[in-house]
């Protein structure tokens, strides 16, 4: 089962308004005073699935990677890294060509081609 998407009243009106969520503020507002023709809000009813709560959208447990090491604990087959953003390039590069060895999915990894960092 997948997230229920919930969108921000009236943005179907006006182009400039994004798709994404907003607590309704007005004053006469059917979103915010729960009419029944009105779409609905998020609650804690809505909560995901406990299969699927936390994972990353590829479906993989997320794990955040700081050296070369932390790569031999990660289980292929359920689990993705995710280096971390204070990681410099060289220990990134060693990240990289341990978890190609070991067959770990990266997942914040830009695609090689031209490599314009």
């Amino acid at each position: 089962m997948t997230e229920k998407k919930f969108k921000r009243q009236n943005q179907h009106k006006n182009k400039r308004i994004p798709n994404k969520w907003r607590k309704p503020e007005g004053k006469h507002s059917d979103v915010r005073l729960n009419k029944k023709h009105a779409p609905n809000q998020p609650k804690a009813g809505y909560r995901t699935n406990k299969e699927i709560r936390g994972l990353h959208p590829s479906g993989y447990r997320k794990v955040y990677i700081n050296r070369p090491i932390e790569l031999d604990e990660l289980e292929s087959e359920s689990e993705a890294a995710i280096i971390k953003s204070n990681v410099g390039g060289r220990k990134r590069q060693q990240i990289l060509e341990k978890a190609e060895e070991l067959e770990i999915k990266i997942l914040n990894t830009k695609p090689e081609e031209g490599d314009n960092r």
